[in-house]
């Protein structure tokens, strides 16, 4: 995905990838030797040619490194080595060389043509083999038999196998932060994590995935996901949502932060319903997912005798409020208690990454 945005004057262009295609091509195997060995009682010769060697493979591995898919969008074509061919006293030839190929974690291997799920990389140092090397040809020493001392016969090595991948990131992380534009997700990242993600006073600041590490106590690995900001039509293309709804998928909590300051936000409840539409939109599964809503910028006078009535209509959904000012840090530890219980719990049950 390539974004080009201008803002105060500087226009720059921003490539976040999370979705592309390679090519991957296992090595050939080497050609078998056809050889003869001549000696002092051997006039004829004898069949000394080895086998050829097995091509590479092509694997790929997860790693925490890279981030994004980029990389692929400038090279597609990655091919392993060939195995080199048999030589004179039954020498094998040598193995090709393998290509490896480092995938973010987060990453989903699909076949291309097919569209079957191949791997789901879920944590690091997973390894898939995704094309066979072909193998040697055997040289004419295998071939010798009774009735053909001699023989003129050798194979060529096999072909390496091919295909087209498609490649598919989805983030994993604890916490998933979202919203409408311009409610304070960034400032809430900064405040509560490692990360520094963008800040600043215009719609649309976040416009790739941030992630950080939140640090609570003991609680040193919840990893929070600030997405960029969802507004109606997204889950059709409108806006930047569409192309990170996907990372929504892998967070086992969402924090949707309204902000009542904003004078478009005349009722909370219908924003608050209007981006889980979006959410059931692209896919129902995600409406599953815990959610708790966090009613910022309380630190304005002029929102404070909202707050209580906001909490008694969330309350009758059914749905937990948090008041909070990401700016100042009220209410942010409330709020994160009951995010790191929450996130606990779904880690007991396995659905950090579901």
């Amino acid at each position: 995905m390539s974004l080009k945005t201008s803002r105060t004057g500087i226009t720059g262009t921003v490539r976040f990838v999370d979705e592309t295609k390679i090519w991957v091509k296992a090595g050939d195997g080497g050609k078998g030797c056809v050889s003869f060995g001549r000696g002092k009682f051997i006039p004829k010769g004898k069949a000394d040619g080895g086998d050829g060697g097995r091509g590479g493979d092509v694997l790929l591995i997860s790693n925490s490194h890279p981030s994004t898919l980029l990389e692929f969008s400038f090279q597609r074509h990655h091919k392993a080595g060939n195995g080199e061919h048999g030589g004179k006293k039954k020498q094998s030839g040598r193995k090709g060389s393998d290509c490896v190929i480092r995938v973010p974690v987060g990453t989903l291997v699909k076949d291309l043509e097919t569209q079957e799920l191949i791997k789901d990389f879920t944590v690091e140092d997973q390894r898939l083999g995704v094309a066979k090397g072909g193998k040697g040809g055997r040289g004419n020493a295998r071939f010798v038999s009774s009735t053909n001392r001699s023989p003129y016969r050798a194979e060529e090595g096999q072909k390496g196998e091919q295909r087209w991948l498609n490649l598919e990131l989805k983030f994993p992380s604890d916490v998933g932060l979202i919203g409408y534009p311009n409610v304070g997700k960034s400032t809430l990242m900064a405040r509560i994590s490692s990360a520094k993600p963008k800040i600043a006073d215009y719609p649309f600041t976040t416009i790739i995935p941030n992630l950080g590490v939140a640090k609570y106590g003991q609680f040193s690995q919840l990893v929070v996901a600030d997405l960029p900001a969802l507004i109606k039509g997204a889950h059709r293309g409108v806006g930047l949502g569409i192309r990170f709804l996907r990372h929504i998928e892998r967070t086992g909590l969402v924090i949707h932060l309204i902000d009542i300051s904003e004078p478009r936000c005349s009722d909370p409840i219908e924003d608050f319903r209007s981006v889980n539409r979006e959410l059931e939109a692209f896919s129902p599964s995600l409406l599953d997912k815990a959610q708790l809503v966090a009613l910022n910028k309380i630190d304005l006078t002029h929102v404070q005798g909202r707050i209580r009535e906001l909490k008694e209509r969330f309350a009758e959904m059914g749905t937990p409020l948090f008041p909070i000012s990401a700016l100042t840090g009220e209410g942010v530890a409330e709020l994160m208690g009951e995010v790191i219980h929450l996130v606990e719990e779904g880690r007991e049950r396995g659905l950090r990454g579901a």
